[in-house]
Parts: C-alpha cells; structure tokens; sequence
C-alpha cells in the first residue's frame, strides 16, 4: 500500500506537491495555519483537512511534506520525525547549519526518512547529464558553472542565494560527490538588507572547480548548468525545449608549435526522456518510506548545502 501522505504548507509550491501526490494516490491530508486555504485544497482533491497542531499526531498520516517558509522547516521536521513521521523538507531545511544538523539528526535517531527538495536532481536531463559524466564520455570533469537568473520571487526571510542556489549546489555535489574544500562568495544587495544578487566559488578536493551565480533582478530567465570536461562540455538548460535541454560540445584545444589553437564544433543534442522533475521525486520519497531505503538527496547532503550557503554569504549593500 501506499503511505498516507499530508502535505504541511499549501502556499504556491506546496499546492503543486499537493495536486502531484493526488495524481500518485498518495495524498492523504493536507494543513495549513490558513485554515480556509486547507479546506479549499481538501474539498478540491478530496482528501482530509487537518490543523497543524493535531497533524504530527495523526495515526493515519504515515509521512509529512513540508512546503513552508524556510524558518519553520527544522523546528516542525524535528517534531514530526519524533512523533514517528517520514518527511520530505523543502529547500532550505533551515536556515543555520545547527538547526539543520538538529533535524537530520533527530530524523537518524529515530529511524525516519528525512528527504530534501532538491527537485532537479530528479530532472530528467540532469539525470542524463549525470549518467554521461559516470559513462566517461565527456571525460574528466574539470569545471562546472551553473546560472540561475531571474526577476523574483522576492522573500523577507530568503535571498537570491538560499532560495536559488540550493538547486545548484545539489546538482554540483552531485557531480564532484565530495564536498568543496574552499568556498568563496559574495552578495549584493539593492532592495533592502537581503542580497538580490549572489556569486559563490568552490574548490573540490579532486581537483573540480566550480563557481554558481544567482539573481532575482534579472530582466530575462536563465536556467544553465555546464560542466567542462577533457574530452567534451555539456550544458543542461532548462529554458530550452525539451529537444535541446541537453547539449554536448565537443570542441577541440591543443598546442601547436608552443601556441594554442581550437577548433569549435556545433553541438549535438541528447534524447532526452520527458518527466515532471516533481512527480519523479515524490515517486522517489513513496518509494523511500515503503522501502526504508537511503533517499537520494537526504540529509547529509542538505548540511552540505547550507554549510556552502553559509560560507557563501557575503552581502555588500
């Protein structure tokens, strides 16, 4: 059977965990401090509508989605895990490193699935991407840069850097499977003391380098993750249509006679599998809380990330 899911937080993302765990059979409640918005959902996909303090202590709520403003994440995750939950926290997980470390933790000692939000990791080009990178065919990563650019969302607890890096970051340690060894960021700040703009640079233990670059005042959508390697670079950009979300650039560099020369090639694309990035990983959580097994982004990952968050965050306003 399928584990009875509640999705805690019916805001902008956590309805589309909402409509997404109904189409999967496995949405079971969903709650929220506005307990009108909670009923409307309940009444729409005709599931239960529960109030926050009397979920965690639900007998038929098997496990907790958890879509809520960032600084309430690690407090409610170490409450549900300890009255016996799974859950799946949305990106951050909090927004100190102790308090993140506090719930994965809490989650460890009692034996819960703890899963993050890191959605592109189930992206079906990232997954090719990732699957090319393991098969050697761009051959040893050297360097990889991701940009993720655009105008909003625009939050008072969350910069461009916590609310749009996490994506990012996954994505790279995923890569490297190592955490870096130097992190170097830096912020700018125009609308008021978050930053709007954020830079980070990270140097890996195996010799990969890599920088990421985030706004929310951009006047166009990017969405870019490349990774340069000894035999090819490829690029999985999300704003292009499916066709060609993932390329692969096989140029050419060499010495010759003490000079350098290159030749650039147009890029071939990679078939890729079409997929909602959200279904594929709420299919992965089911199948973690039937199966008990280690989630692909879990915990240790998560720390990860807001460590590289916290070094990062440099802000000259």
């Amino acid at each position: 059977m399928k584990p009875r899911i509640a999705v805690l937080g019916c805001g902008y993302w956590g309805s589309n965990h909402i409509r997404t765990l109904k189409g999967l059979g496995a949405l079971h409640a969903v709650s929220d401090m506005n307990r009108a918005r909670a009923e409307g959902f309940a009444s729409e996909q005709g599931c239960l509508a529960i109030d926050p303090d009397e979920l965690f202590d639900r007998e038929d709520v098997d496990a907790i989605v958890m879509a809520l403003p960032p600084q309430f994440h690690s407090e409610l995750a170490v409450r549900a895990v300890e009255a016996g939950k799974d859950v799946l926290v949305e990106k951050p997980i909090a927004l100190t490193v102790a308090d993140g470390e506090r719930a994965v933790a809490a989650a460890r000692n009692r034996s819960r699935i703890f899963m993050v939000g890191h959605v592109l990791r189930f992206h079906p080009a990232f997954e090719q991407l990732k699957a090319l990178i393991d098969a050697g065919d761009i051959g040893e990563v050297k360097y990889i840069h991701s940009h993720r650019l655009g105008l909003g969302k625009f939050h008072t607890e969350n910069d461009a850097l916590w609310d749009l890096a996490p994506h990012d970051l996954s994505m790279i340690l995923a890569i490297t499977g190592v955490p870096p060894l130097e992190v170097r960021g830096e912020g700018a700040a125009l609308l008021d003391h978050l930053s709007d703009f954020a830079h980070v640079h990270m140097r890996f233990p195996n010799g990969i380098r890599s920088h990421l670059f985030t706004s929310r005042l951009n006047p166009y959508r990017e969405r870019k993750l490349t990774v340069v390697g000894t035999k090819a670079m490829v690029v999985f950009d999300d704003v292009e249509p499916w066709e060609r979300k993932l390329a692969v650039y096989r140029h050419a560099v060499w010495q010759d006679s003490g000079h350098w020369a290159f030749t650039a090639n147009e890029p071939s694309y990679v078939e890729v599998e079409q997929g909602m990035p959200l279904t594929r990983e709420l299919e992965h959580f089911i199948d973690c809380v039937v199966t008990r097994a280690e989630p692909r982004t879990g915990g240790e990952e998560a720390i990860t990330v807001l460590k590289i968050l916290t070094a990062g965050t440099v802000v000259h306003v």
